[in-house]
């Protein structure tokens, strides 16, 4: 209980403290924002502040901080410690400056940002990484929430494809029409929704964890996963948002984009990832007590999981509404996440989106990949595994690569040392990324990496080391290349 309380309160003492230096490096002023100075009625419109809070909350925290702790946990209750440490470090840190970036680049999107600061040649890849890991993302989020919908609510008849259709459906319907149409009209709703399900399992876990401590101890069952799963890189490829999430520096442009004033960005990006750091603390907590009261989950899939520790721990009725508040998430995070890929796809092929016509054709070879992909991830349990580490691993790839963008952007301004609050973070996660690709492959239980078989890991690490070296000399020399015109 002392580790699962004290994260949190690292949590809530790093935002007021770290969050605050962070935002000294680029201090918000009165120039006029994307949503004031260009509206457009359809992506760029003012929002209250409260609204874009809400908004960015319910687009990064999808099922990643969920269903990525669920598996994380199996690396033992140590994750407790690493999530809010990395949360505060890392992941808060890369979600200001992406949003600060976007900002002050007109509400420019992620492969824009990469362009301008890491060069045309590493955009040009980014790009095609980028759209891939987001339609993962969209296909995994529709994969999850039916998942939950058809074992939670319907377990006596398979209802998966229709919630599949369904959910799918709103997808579509969001990513076209204006921003404030659906998603700020119905958020509201759906963020009250989530604080009722996180607090209820919150009240419950400390509850149960007062009465029983040993239940948020180690499970001996752990083991066998981390014989297989060595921590340093899977803990941080698996818990995908928990700790640091790439897939937030595509969303944050989309808030970028509604906020009135700078004044918000402390609040909205950094604040909002130490509140998605509290919701992973708390699902993490609640695994590792399932996994020690019922060992037989440490076989399921993670959706699958989360259901059990909604009915264990409230109950048929308050565990459904919990889990309502998980299909929230993972809805709330599909959607835009697809209006991402519509934006970003829009942006490098230079077609308009405010007519609705072209929207849609932007967005119908969006919908067929994901159509294939669901099609595929659905065929076995270990085809949904897949899924999520290629999508997991390519998440921490846009992280990386928004946290090298970032340092350049901080050296062109001539902050100079102070560049290290984004370096360092960067240089960690790519050493976590070049080492799982070259290390990782079927023979040893992953997914295909970059080399047949997987080199040994002490070879994975020296190669990664070597990649991270030149990506940090690039870095540095492009950072002290130009100066922008503004910043």
């Amino acid at each position: 209980m002392t580790w699962f309380l004290g994260g949190i309160a690292f949590l809530v003492l790093g935002y007021f403290t770290y969050g605050k230096f962070v935002e000294r490096l680029i201090p918000p002023d009165d120039r006029a924002t994307p949503c004031v100075a260009h509206p457009d009625g359809v992506d760029y419109v003012p929002l209250p502040k409260w609204k874009n809070m809400l908004i960015q909350l319910l687009n990064i925290a999808g099922v990643g901080p969920v269903i990525g702790v669920i598996l994380g946990i199996k690396f033992g209750k140590v994750a407790l410690l690493i999530i809010p440490v990395g949360c505060v470090f890392m992941g808060a840190v890369h979600d200001f400056f992406a949003g600060m970036i976007s900002m002050r680049s007109n509400g420019a999107n992620m492969p824009r940002m990469v362009r301008e600061h890491l060069g045309s040649a590493y955009a040009a890849v980014f790009g095609w990484i980028m759209m891939a890991a987001l339609l993962l993302c969209v296909t995994v989020f529709i994969n999850t929430p039916a998942t939950l919908i058809d074992r939670q609510w319907f377990p006596d008849v398979s209802v998966f494809w229709w919630s599949v259709v369904l959910i799918f459906a709103y997808y579509v319907a969001a990513t076209l029409f204006p921003i404030d149409a659906i998603i700020g009209r119905f958020y509201p709703i759906f963020g009250a929704l989530l604080v009722l399900g996180t607090l209820a399992i919150s009240v419950a876990l400390v509850a149960a964890g007062f009465a029983h401590p040993e239940i948020l101890n180690d499970c001996a069952g752990f083991a066998s996963y981390q014989a297989t799963n060595p921590l340093f890189p899977c803990l941080f490829v698996t818990i995908a948002c928990g700790i640091i999430s790439g897939f937030h520096a595509t969303q944050s442009p989309i808030v970028a984009r509604t906020c009135r004033s700078e004044r918000e960005a402390r609040a909205t990006f950094f604040g909002m990832m130490i509140a998605e750091g509290v919701i992973a603390m708390v699902w993490a907590a609640a695994a590792l007590a399932i996994y020690n009261l019922k060992p037989e989950n440490l076989s399921l899939a993670g959706p699958l999981v989360l259901g059990n520790i909604a009915k264990h721990f409230l109950g048929p009725w308050m565990g459904g509404v919990t889990v309502a508040a998980i299909v929230v998430l993972a809805i709330t995070s599909g959607d835009t996440a697809l209006r991402s890929a519509r934006l970003s796809l829009a942006e490098e092929l230079k077609v308009d989106q405010v007519n609705v016509g072209k929207r849609i054709l932007t967005c119908l070879p969006l919908a067929a990949v994901v159509v294939g992909l669901l099609a595929w991830s659905n065929r076995d349990a270990t085809s949904f595994g897949h899924l999520w580490n290629y999508f997991a691993w390519m998440n921490q790839l846009l992280s990386t690569s928004m946290l090298f963008a970032a340092t350049v952007w901080l050296l062109r301004l001539g902050r100079g040392r102070k560049a290290l609050v984004t370096l360092l973070p960067g240089v960690f996660m790519c050493l976590v990324i070049m080492t799982f690709i070259l290390w990782a492959s079927p023979e040893k239980g992953q997914v295909w990496g970059l080399v047949p078989g997987g080199l040994p890991m002490p070879a994975a690490l020296a190669g990664a080391a070597l990649v991270t070296a030149v990506a940090v000399f690039c870095v540095i020399r492009s950072g002290r290349a130009a100066r922008p015109t503004e910043g």
